[in-house]
């Protein structure tokens, strides 16, 4: 597997990955809508093990009223939101903008918290659409 790297919109805070990726997508749940300023985010989710900053550290933020909470990993002098970790799982949620080659990702596989798209939302035509998550297996 080739190594990708990525980085925040200012460059302090930089990572590298080395697994194949486990699902690439756009998520339209509320919270990736609102970290995006009303877009869907797209990302890759990867082995949590094989990732991990090269440069900096993130600032974490976990919302603490939620019964299952994620954390976000964000860069601490320019805002840019890097990953997302689910808690109890061996992933990493990586937003493709971050990377320094987006080209790379290719194209969506998944749409997933379909329950959550809005009318000003489309989704492009032959993805897997999921209301929720989909299984990870």
């Amino acid at each position: 597997m080739k190594k990708q790297t990525g980085k925040c919109y200012c460059g302090a805070l930089k990572y590298e990955v080395v697994d194949a990726p486990i699902m690439k997508g756009l998520c339209y749940c509320n919270a990736c809508q609102i970290v995006a300023g009303g877009s869907p985010q797209t990302f890759v989710i990867q082995p949590k093990v094989g990732f991990r900053y090269t440069h900096g550290d993130p600032k974490k933020f976990t919302r603490p009223d939620l019964p299952q909470p994620v954390t976000r990993d964000f860069c601490g002098t320019c805002g840019t939101h890097i990953a997302t970790h689910r808690q109890g799982a061996e992933i990493v949620v990586i937003k493709v903008g971050t990377l320094d080659d987006p080209d790379s990702f290719g194209t969506p596989t998944v749409a997933i918290f379909a329950e959550d798209i809005r009318e000003f939302h489309s989704v492009p035509e032959g993805l897997h659409v999921f209301q929720q998550l989909p299984p990870m297996d």
